[in-house]
């Protein structure tokens, strides 16, 4: 009896392990050998939405750019996922062999730390420490000296967006540009803009060196670099405005001497001085997508696509597996899309597919292609038939939806093998589990456990006791389990009438949250909480859990028009604030928002 409890307490073990094992947080570098002066990257990437971040310290290194942030949001079979990575841009400053420590998040409560890296720092070029400013990457120009009162019109930031009049969805890049006609010795970065209401995605540079240019504006001829390049994508309609990228310089001014071979010979001193410079905001005008014409299967793509599909078998046994993979190419919102929904023949086991990203970002926006690859099992022989995938998508340039349909393929099963009922492959996942369960135990081998009963206990108290416990418990256990399926009979009811205390429950998190001070989370608790409230009191399934789902069920039972556009902006908000900071509104006043239409909704649903 001990081996028993000894396996049980080890398989208990070993499942803790595997659900703690669910949220990945890993370091990694794109070089593990650098020289002093060479630029690297050390990425830390998550696949969960994150509550905190701390970053290790770069001892040893100069942080050339970051954190850049990079995230994405996927959607298959109904279960959303997660995936952020943070990366900094760093140089070597000393010969040496150094250890990157490990980074830490908060992830649903719980910390977590990544793997330390090695990086060994080999003799290359000499590094200017303390500058990470233009003239430090690059040969700054040497240019002439102006007057204090003339600053704003010898240095500026100026942001620079390649369209100002876009669609929802629609890519633009925002490149910000330093126009300066004075001497630069430093500068340092006071605040990167927030893109508030767009999802972002930064332009990388590998190489330290700022290529300057000259460039004419307004009829004076300035040097240009370029500081920051950011593609974004605009997540609702409306007047979005980018804000100010801000930085202070120092400039280098040549003061007049009054010696008289400085004048001659062309000495004499100078004079710093710290001067702040601020791009000014910038309007993006968006567009709603149109509802005349939009396709039915449509999935927020919004670019220019092609879609390609291929199976690796025409022909196989029962129980064995084939891929069938589905490619999305072109330019646009490829990072942001779902994961297409596809009706395979029935008697074809259907597993989530894997997504390969080749994608490019590049001045001319997010291109590349999306791969979907997924894993089909026939359980039994005969003629299947894959109906072509079907893929829309809203081109900008035309202000017209586009449908794709690939060809329909063909699939031959043949009589599987015997013994063949299951097929094992890596990634099983809980369909697997529940094959497994419904096999015939094995026969049990090798003597039985056998204990004697103490003669003096038969026929004691005790003994009667232990013989009317199994009735009992029995005729306890089946009273229970009859009451329980009566309350839960009907499934649709029970969730509706619990579906306040989930609310309650995630409001509760929100407000301790609030209390806290922790945005993120606040705003991720609320989040959750509208969702399942709404998931279960209009009996939405989490595949079809959207806002013209919820909009569509809440009119059916004659709910306020006001009130389902308060809850469509509130949504849309927490969706907002997950992901970048929201101004003009307070959590308060958010948190009580969310009571209020949940209360309204309780009321008059």
């Amino acid at each position: 009896m001990k081996v028993r409890h000894y396996i049980l307490l080890v398989l208990v073990l070993f499942t803790g392990t595997l659900f703690a094992a669910d949220i990945r947080f890993t370091a990694s570098v794109s070089k593990t050998e650098v020289g002093t002066g060479e630029p690297f990257e050390i990425t830390f990437s998550v696949n969960a939405n994150i509550e905190r971040f701390g970053a290790p310290a770069f001892n040893g290194f100069q942080v050339v750019s970051g954190p850049n942030q990079s995230s994405s949001m996927t959607s298959i079979n109904g279960n959303t996922s997660m995936s952020m990575s943070l990366s900094y841009d760093l140089v070597g400053v000393k010969e040496g062999e150094y250890t990157i420590g490990p980074a830490t998040i908060v992830a649903g409560g719980k910390t977590y730390h990544s793997n330390a890296v090695k990086i060994k720092v080999v003799k290359g070029r000499a590094v200017q420490q303390n500058t990470q400013s233009p003239s430090a990457g690059g040969n700054a120009p040497a240019v002439s000296s102006a007057p204090s009162a003339d600053l704003s019109k010898s240095l500026f930031i100026k942001a620079v967006a390649s369209k100002t009049n876009v669609y929802q969805g629609e890519q633009i890049t925002v490149s910000y540009k330093l126009y300066t006609s004075v001497n630069l010795v430093d500068n340092a970065l006071d605040k990167l803009p927030d893109f508030n209401g767009f999802w972002s995605q930064e332009i990388k540079n590998n190489s330290q060196r700022v290529d300057w240019t000259i460039e004419n504006y307004k009829g004076v001829s300035y040097h240009v670099a370029t500081l920051k390049q950011i593609i974004l994508f605009p997540e609702r309609s409306g007047n979005l405005v980018l804000d100010p990228l801000s930085m202070t310089f120092l400039v280098r001014r040549a003061v007049a001497s009054n010696d008289i071979f400085d004048q001659m010979f062309g000495g004499g001193s100078y004079q710093d001085e710290k001067y702040k410079a601020s791009s000014a905001p910038v309007t993006i005008h968006v567009k709603p997508l149109p509802e005349n014409g939009k396709p039915a299967d449509f999935q927020g793509a919004v670019g220019t696509f092609a879609i390609q599909t291929a199976v690796d078998k025409s022909s196989l046994k029962a129980n064995e597996a084939l891929n069938y993979t589905v490619k999305v190419t072109g330019a646009g919102n490829l990072k942001l899309l779902n994961a297409p929904k596809m009706n395979f023949p029935e008697g074809m086991e259907k597993y989530d597919p894997k997504v390969t990203d080749n994608i490019l970002e590049s001045e001319k926006g997010v291109t590349g292609s999306r791969e979907y690859k997924f894993l089909l099992i026939p359980r039994k022989e005969g003629n299947y038939t894959i109906a072509p995938m079907k893929f829309s998508y809203f081109n900008p340039a035309t202000q017209r939806y586009m449908s794709l349909s690939s060809e329909p393929y063909t699939i031959k099963v043949a009589k599987g093998d015997p013994g063949t009922n299951v097929t094992a492959f890596s990634g099983a996942n809980e369909q697997e589990a529940n094959l497994l369960k419904k096999d015939i135990a094995g026969i049990k081998t090798g003597a039985p456990d056998l204990y004697k009963d103490e003669e003096a206990f038969y026929g004691s108290v005790g003994y009667w006791l232990l013989i009317l416990i199994g009735p009992l418990a029995f005729i306890g256990a089946r009273l229970f389990r009859k009451q329980q399926a009566e309350n839960n009979k009907d499934q649709v009811k029970l969730k509706w009438k619990n579906a306040n205390k989930i609310a309650a429950k995630h409001l509760a998190i929100a407000g301790k949250q609030l209390q806290a001070g922790d945005k993120k989370a606040f705003y991720e608790a609320v989040y959750k909480g509208l969702y399942g409230y709404l998931s279960d009191k209009l009996n939405i399934s989490a595949a079809d859990l959207n806002q013209q789902n919820i909009a569509e069920q809440l009119q059916l039972r004659q709910v306020d028009a006001v009130l389902i556009s308060r809850l469509t902006d509130t949504l849309n908000l927490c969706e907002m604030a997950r992901y970048a900071p929201v101004t003009g509104i307070s959590e308060q006043e958010v948190f009580d928002k969310a009571r209020s239409i949940i209360n309204d909704i309780e009321t008059h649903a």
